[in-house]
């Protein structure tokens, strides 16, 4: 199986949260190979930035967020150029009211044929109507 991984589900990894144990399971069947992840390419960017969120809100040290950053990117997905998926995210951004960068997640689902995978609930919320493919983290064993 084949999934794109939000970045909000890869942040669990390191970071205490809600269903943050679906989010390793997740991680842990990939290492075993039962699956492939997938994300566009501004991945560690977003992942960066949750993290130095993450700082300011006292939830992870300044000393351990690098770490954390290259601990995710350690088991991190296969990275997709964004560039081609840019249309596509614009036009789902205008259209549905959702940032460019949650748009390149569901363009390259969309263009791979494959399930997105977030703990984004805006997102499932605001999309999985008409994006079926949008699996929300909590619906994961």
């Amino acid at each position: 199986m084949r999934y794109v991984l939000d970045s909000s589900v890869a942040f669990k990894w390191e970071v205490p949260e809600l269903d943050d144990d679906k989010a390793v399971r997740l991680r842990d069947d990939a290492r075993q190979g039962s699956h492939d992840l997938i994300a566009p390419d501004v991945f560690p960017v977003e992942v960066a930035h949750a993290l130095a969120r993450a700082e300011r809100q006292g939830r992870v040290s300044r000393a351990d967020g690098w770490r954390l950053w290259l601990s995710i990117l350690t088991d991190g997905p296969i990275l997709h150029p964004y560039h081609p998926l840019m249309a596509t995210a614009y036009s789902l951004s205008s259209a549905h009211r959702i940032g460019v960068y949650d748009g390149l997640y569901v363009a390259l689902a969309e263009r791979e044929g494959c399930e997105l995978v977030t703990a984004d609930a805006r997102l499932v919320t605001s999309l999985r109507s008409t994006f079926p493919f949008i699996l929300p983290l909590s619906a994961l064993p």
